[in-house]
């Protein structure tokens, strides 16, 4: 059974999902900052699914293949970023060796990409925390299932990118959200304040996360102290942080709408992730069955 946004929004060990995936963003940030910060904004993580997706073969175009003038015009198209913006961040890849030129081209014409190894790890890694906490949700195979096919997650991602791309919820998922997510590194600051929650009384406004160190912001998430405080000051402005007292030296808490803008803007994105799942796995699963079955000589043909 495929897992709606609707139904995920209702589950009551959702939360639990939610802090085990930013504790896992948590921990990858730690890893390797240079990826992390193309996760840790919205219109990196987007360019990023989508250069990632064009490698693979992207739904609806014609051959699979990554190159600058087809992700500029890309970009352009699906409105993630501008002609400069999408050419430097193509660069920008290039350059940290997160895509890398294919060999033996088979056109002299253009420069084809690749996502490196460590990419590839990566992209894996962000694929498998999301089945693994479905799995956790529902008792679901989805893990088992990949574990005998493990390329079956990059047929997925191709589709998984394209409804990224076509959902309204998770390219405009709410004031506060949103603010955080198109700030530089502020996708990162989100997460961290997210996986700080213990528990949520659905019948207060306010959720309260403990102390937070600005220092230990800033140096974790490459950020300058001066833009944390304007991201900070800002959201405050909207009423969805703030400090319990003396700023800086008090417990600090969000605000339920803020949480829920978060918990909505999962959902969706967990329910597309499973609908993808379930159409890629179930179908591998029954072609499995048959095959086990021809082996042991329970079918006539």
């Amino acid at each position: 059974m495929v897992l709606t946004a609707k139904e995920l929004g209702r589950n009551e060990h959702f939360l639990s999902a939610i802090l085990q995936n930013a504790h896992e963003l948590m921990a990858i940030y730690s890893e390797n900052p240079r990826i992390a910060s193309i996760m840790a904004a919205q219109q990196r993580w987007l360019l990023a699914h989508a250069g990632f997706s064009l490698s693979l073969g992207y739904p609806d175009e014609p051959i699979p293949g990554l190159y600058s003038s087809r992700f500029i015009d890309f970009a352009v198209k699906h409105g993630l970023a501008s002609r400069n913006t999408a050419a430097a961040f193509l660069k920008e890849m290039q350059a940290y060796k997160f895509i890398q030129p294919v060999p033996r081209s088979s056109d002299r014409r253009i420069t084809l990409f690749e996502p490196s190894a460590l990419t590839r790890e990566y992209m894996a890694r962000w694929l498998h925390t999301h089945l693994i906490v479905l799995d956790t949700l529902d008792g679901g195979e989805r893990m088992a299932k990949v574990a005998i096919d493990p390329d079956v997650i990059w047929r997925m991602h191709p589709i998984i990118a394209k409804r990224i791309m076509d959902s309204d919820i998770l390219r405009n998922p709410g004031v506060t959200f949103s603010l955080f997510n198109w700030a530089t590194s502020g996708g990162a600051v989100m997460d961290y304040l997210i996986s700080r929650i213990s528990s949520i009384d659905f019948g207060a406004d306010k959720v309260l996360i403990g102390p937070l160190s600005m220092k230990v912001m800033q140096s974790q998430f490459m950020i300058s102290r001066t833009h944390l405080k304007r991201l900070f000051k800002r959201a405050a402005e909207f009423g969805s942080v703030g400090w319990v007292g003396a700023p800086g030296k008090s417990g600090f808490w969000l605000s339920h709408t803020f949480v829920s803008e978060y918990w909505n803007y999962q959902a969706e994105k967990y329910a597309m992730i499973d609908a993808v799942s379930h159409s890629m796995l179930s179908g591998f699963s029954c072609s499995r069955e048959r095959s086990d079955a021809a082996m042991l000589g329970l079918t006539s043909n």
